[in-house]
């Protein structure tokens, strides 16, 4: 039976003590992109916490995560394509990817992380216009493939960031320098007023800042039915070449109805994780630090093994597990 969002927010409140005292030591935050910075791949990275990501985003917001950004970095055989991760709307990489990222470089990964659509002085982005968005991230995947020599990439974007590289594969020429694109909660059919709605009393309920929507051009692009996803996704959901996969809560309250996240066409896999881990209540912002969404995420990324299940753990919801 699905909660109610009261429900939940205060299963989150029960469980936020016990979590806060779990919270790991802060890791220092990567050098800026485009500096060198010596490989630390003999080590092992902190994972943070969502707590972590909010501790990142409101001391430096255009920090990158831990593990990401070592320029220095060249793809092994074991793990021959660089991981782009790309965050959403009223986020930032020092947010979005405090786990993800030392995962990542822990497993042996060269990792990489942007921001983008950067609309006022606040340290929120994923704001801009969606397209220009997009040639960012055209601008940023040659920038890696030169600097590691790789031919192709996986990207992992979260809400915004699963739906937006698909422009940047249909229509800016990604599609044969993609290899995989992982949507964690991405808002590939968009998603409702009342969602977007959600997402601001989410960062509120986090303490963070929330900009007025009236200044996010993305945030109209998302809606359901906006012209800029009716172009997108004209034709179909896919084109030829990358492998796609998406990654959602059946408890999403921001990409609404859930569903909306789902693609369909050759080389599509989506991935209910309800069907998975039934004590699994993440949301919209909680699935980024879902210990169950991102054991998918490192099976799409690494081995691939047929009918993966992760080892469930309980998650509630906006803090993750």
């Amino acid at each position: 039976m699905m909660r109610s969002r009261r429900t939940r927010l205060t299963l989150a409140g029960i469980t936020l003590a016990a979590l806060l005292a779990s919270v790991m030591v802060r890791p220092q935050h990567a050098a800026a992109a485009g500096s060198q910075r010596p490989a630390a791949r003999s080590r092992q990275l902190p994972i943070g916490t969502v707590w972590t990501g909010v501790a990142a985003e409101l001391k430096d917001a255009a920090a990158m995560p831990p593990g990401s950004d070592v320029w220095s970095c060249h793809p092994s055989t074991t793990h021959p394509y660089p991981v782009i991760l790309v965050h959403g709307t009223f986020a930032s990489a020092a947010l979005t990817w405090q786990a993800l990222s030392p995962m990542l470089a822990n497993a042996g990964y060269c990792v990489y992380a942007l921001d983008y659509g950067h609309t006022d002085p606040g340290p929120l982005y994923g704001m801009a216009e969606i397209r220009s968005s997009a040639h960012v991230l055209a601008r940023f995947v040659t920038r890696v493939l030169h600097s590691t020599g790789a031919k192709q990439v996986d990207i992992v974007g979260h809400s915004e960031g699963g739906m937006m590289p698909r422009y940047y594969v249909r229509f800016l020429g990604g599609a044969p320098l993609v290899h995989i694109l992982v949507g964690i909660a991405p808002s590939n059919h968009g998603t409702t007023a009342d969602g977007l709605a959600a997402l601001v009393r989410d960062f509120e309920w986090l303490g963070l800042p929330t900009p007025a929507t009236l200044g996010c051009i993305a945030c109209n692009e998302q809606l359901a039915g906006s012209s800029f996803l009716t172009k997108l996704n004209a034709g179909g959901d896919t084109v030829a070449g990358p492998r796609y996969v998406v990654i959602e809560s059946q408890y999403d309250e921001v990409v609404t109805p859930y569903t909306s996240a789902w693609l369909s066409g050759p080389h599509v896999e989506n991935i209910d994780l309800q069907s998975q881990c039934l004590d699994d209540f993440s949301d919209h912002l909680g699935i980024i630090y879902d210990a169950n969404a991102l054991q998918d995420v490192m099976n799409v990324l690494g081995p691939d093994e047929p009918g993966f299940k992760p080892s469930c753990v309980p998650t509630p919801p906006v803090i993750g597990s």
